[in-house]
This record gives C-alpha cells, sequence and structure tokens, in this order.
C-alpha cells in the first residue's frame, strides 16, 4: 500500500467551488483500478482546511492516477483558490485497515 495525505488551505470565497472540483477528483480517482481509497475531509475548527487522504495499492498506482485527465482538470481548477501551496506526505502504512501491513514488524 502507498499512501498519500494532502493538506490544503482554500480562500474563503472558493471553499464551495473548491469542495465541487474535488468531489469530481474524488469520484474519478475511486474508479482508478490502483485506488484503495480516496477521502476528502474539513477542518472542524477551520472550515477552509482540507486534507485529502488517498490510498493506492502500489507507488506506480499513484504515479498513473497524477496522469488522469480528473487529477489535471483538478490540478489546473484549485490551484488558483489555494491560501497557500499544498502540504502533501507520502507515507508507508504499518497498520491499515484491520490488521498490520505483511511484511512489517
Amino acid at each position: 500500500m502507498y499512501v498519500v495525505s494532502v493538506t490544503i488551505f482554500v480562500n474563503p470565497e472558493f471553499r464551495q467551488q473548491f469542495i465541487e472540483a474535488t468531489y469530481a477528483n474524488a469520484a474519478g480517482t475511486r474508479l482508478e483500478s490502483g485506488n484503495v481509497r480516496f477521502d476528502v475531509l474539513q477542518a472542524e475548527e477551520d472550515p477552509d482546511r482540507f486534507m485529502l487522504y488517498e490510498v493506492y495499492v502500489t507507488k506506480d498506482d499513484f504515479t498513473r492516477h497524477q496522469q488522469t485527465a480528473h487529477y489535471a482538470t483538478w490540478k489546473n481548477a484549485v490551484s488558483e483558490w489555494m491560501a497557500k501551496p499544498r502540504q502533501a506526505v507520502r507515507l508507508s502504512p504499518l497498520f491499515f485497515g484491520e490488521s498490520k501491513v505483511q511484511g512489517q514488524k
């Protein structure tokens, strides 16, 4: 498994447009064969702060995701709406789902 967590701060006047564009990207991503999950979360204390939690079977599946039309459409649309650059963290799961990831201690 390959996990990416992206934190995004959106300018308030673009919040609803960002949500709509991100839903479209999430829906397209969930149809990708290498995608395990794509969650869109909004901070409780700051409605202009979002987190995308993405899980792929492999790192290559994430790379392929970044080459899709729905990702390109999303990236081009939302870049102007961000209050600051998005912050991505790439992660290797140690305990994922119901148990430890095979091969992990």
